[in-house]
């Protein structure tokens, strides 16, 4: 039986070392050396071997890239060293006093690293012993959030290295161009919204739930930074790129040495002709001093490096007319305008829309109808007017008279002291109803699944709803009234709808749409309350007593509740059996529960795979008894809670004598904590 058991691990490990090879070859160095019949056939070969013998999967195995986990939520991820942004300059004169200033302030010349700036997403990548333990975010530099289980998913991310080595890399995730092009046709002929650009749909890719729609969006990776490159006998940028090459990894090979500005200024000039034949977007190029001598000597401020700099390519500019500008609703009564203009090709798509933003902006710029107009893209991907052709408006031009009515209600429009915007306060506004039924239903509020935009729209043209409450009457017939809404989706939706209404109160609470109150001060209010009507009955002194908890919110609140409409609104949910209390516990219960814990106090690292929990639940539940939850085993650990293929945290935790638990007896324990 052992011996059958070794024969059948080595021919696992025969096949994946083949489609692993494959797979670089394919995805990280663009040259395939098998057909795909080939690769197809021995990948179903694999698969068959491990559904007979599970215990020979490993976890570099190519078929663990299917994304099968579906996630609550994002863990939070320390950056030990923190992920810098990078500055910007915006001309070649900008980037000679760069280069002039990085010289005299080294003393010497340096040779500058090339490199192109993918107007991607930024992440970081964990190897342990050469295998692949984390990857996460850039977020806001210093946390992040962890996305292992997407972005195993990414064929051009290594799972084993081809040296045993423990690293950690950075690099930019993005959506080829074909693979954006491809997700937005299929999204259009669902019916639902297509992304503004590949960097979106790419950053909406990674942050998604269930790891099968990361899969399925053929995202990509070029790496371009290695941490702690002197272990590694490395001495510089260019270096370090061939060697996370050799290791496996994806790099930019259009990266190029310069030693001068004239071959910076040739590097700039060859890749701003070549941007739109390139698979990717970029934004301009980066140039960092090659020698990490110098890198280590200059050191960072507090946001940037100073030995690196990125220089942005001039946005694509085009002069047209502005025919129009039309005014939409917001959800919050915000009226917005919209340029509407002759369609123009700018940086390779058709745009004939620009969003003017507020009334104040469309004054400061001057904007009419029938002027010409330069228009360009912000960042390469939101349209925006940068300058009225003065020399080009007609002799008869008016200026532009703000709209004092709501162009759908036609009530009179108010401008609050501490605002740009132009708002409808009418509570009856057929636009605003519609936004504030959209917002309802969205995921971070009552989170109706298959309630979207186009169903609510139609809903509010049949009459068959006039606020969120009326969600709450709809029946069965009332559906296949709407387009394109068949028996299964109306059964579908009614489920979706009814059961929405045992949430918890804090999704009712952010549904309502509130001004200043996002989903995460109404978890805070609800924990603090308890319940909708002690929020509803509370001062904004009892508010503002409330951690994080301000006055303008305070304000907010109070003035919300204070009105008729509202009242009848709450009383309506009630009567439609609306959830109204906070399920989970307050801040009594949990400073209660962490003080009466024996995980009080404990420093907890978690490691492993875990069967019956998720990462993020066993950490929160961890937290809420009093414990501190860190990233890595040291002195100061108090224990280690390990599941499966735990790794070198559980020797090194050994090592040092720390506390073990598998998930058996966590499990255990919390049971007994209950």
């Amino acid at each position: 039986m052992a011996e059958k058991q070794a024969d059948s691990a080595k021919q696992a490990e025969n096949l994946r070392q083949k489609l692993n090879q494959w797979g670089r070859q394919y995805y990280v160095l663009d040259q395939p050396t098998v057909e795909d019949a080939v690769y197809d056939q021995t990948y179903r070969q694999l698969q068959d071997l491990e559904k007979k013998h599970p215990e020979v999967i490993t976890a570099d195995s190519p078929t663990q890239r299917v994304g099968d986990q579906i996630l609550s939520g994002f863990e939070k991820v320390s950056h030990e060293t923190p992920m810098l942004s990078l500055g910007d300059v915006f001309s070649k004169q900008e980037l000679q006093d760069f280069i002039d200033r990085l010289h005299e302030n080294v003393g010497e010349k340096v040779p500058f690293n090339c490199e192109l700036k993918i107007d991607g997403l930024a992440i970081s990548l964990t190897y342990e012993d050469g295998v692949f333990v984390k990857g996460s975010t850039r977020g806001n530099g210093t946390i992040g959030e962890d996305i292992t289980q997407n972005l195993k998913t990414i064929n051009a991310i290594p799972l084993r290295l081809s040296e045993p080595v423990s690293v950690e890399v950075r690099g930019e995730c993005y959506m080829p161009k074909s693979s954006f092009v491809h997700l937005n046709e299929y999204r259009e002929e669902q019916g639902l919204p297509v992304f503004a650009n590949p960097r979106n749909a790419a950053a909406g890719s990674l942050r998604q739930l269930n790891s099968k729609v990361t899969a399925a969006r053929n995202l990509s990776t070029f790496i371009y930074y290695l941490m702690e490159p002197e272990k590694f006998g490395v001495t510089s940028q260019s270096q370090a790129l061939k060697k996370m090459r050799d290791w496996g990894f994806k790099t930019n090979i259009d990266s190029r040495l310069a030693t001068n500005m004239d071959e910076v200024d040739h590097y700039i000039d060859d890749y701003q002709d070549k941007r739109d034949q390139l698979e990717y977007d970029i934004d301009g190029i980066v140039l960092k001093a090659d020698p990490f001598t110098v890198q280590q000597e200059l050191g960072n401020t507090v946001k940037v490096p100073r030995w690196a700099i990125a220089y942005k390519f001039p946005p694509d500019e085009q002069e047209t007319v502005v025919r129009n500008i039309e005014w939409t609703v917001g959800r919050t009564g915000v009226i917005t305008p919209t340029a509407v203009m002759d369609p123009v090709l700018l940086a390779g798509s058709t745009v004939s829309r620009a969003s003017l933003h507020n009334p104040d902006y469309m004054l400061e710029k001057d904007i009419r109808v029938l002027d010409t107009v330069k228009l360009h893209k912000a960042g390469d991907i939101i349209p925006e007017i940068s300058e009225v052709v003065l020399d080009k408006r007609p002799n008869d031009s008016k200026e532009y008279e703000i709209p004092t009515t709501c162009p759908e209600c036609g009530a009179e429009l108010v401008h609050l002291d501490d605002e740009v915007a132009l708002r409808c306060v009418n509570p009856k506004c057929p636009s605003l109803l519609k936004e504030s039924v959209i917002h309802f239903a969205s995921r971070n509020a009552m989170d109706i699944r298959g309630l979207g935009k186009r169903i609510i729209q139609q809903m509010f043209e049949l009459d068959l709803i006039t606020d969120v409450a009326d969600l709450y009457s709809l029946t069965k017939d009332d559906l296949l009234k709407l387009d394109k809404i068949k028996d299964k989706s109306a059964n579908n939706l009614l489920e979706a709808i009814d059961a929405s209404r045992q949430n918890s109160v804090e999704h009712l609470l952010f549904g309502l749409g509130i001004r200043h109150v996002g989903a995460k001060a109404a978890r805070i209010l609800a924990q603090h309350f308890g319940n909708l009507d002690a929020i509803r009955d509370a001062s904004a002194a009892d508010i503002e007593e409330i951690d994080s908890m301000g006055g303008v919110i305070a304000e907010s609140i109070v003035k919300y509740f204070a009105t008729d409409e509202v009242a009848e609104l709450i009383t309506e949910l009630k009567k439609q059996n609306v959830n109204m209390n906070y399920l989970g516990k307050t801040v009594s219960q949990v400073e209660q529960q962490a003080q009466e814990s024996e995980f009080n106090g404990q420093t907890v690292v978690l490691t492993g795979t875990l069967d019956t929990l998720t990462r993020a639940d066993a950490k929160k539940w961890l937290q809420d008894h009093g414990a501190k939850v860190t990233g890595s085993v040291s002195k100061k650990t108090s224990l280690l809670i390990a599941g499966h293929d735990a790794g070198s945290k559980l020797t090194k935790a050994q090592e040092l004598g720390t506390q073990v638990m598998d998930e058996a007896q966590f499990t255990k324990k919390m049971e007994a904590e209950r």
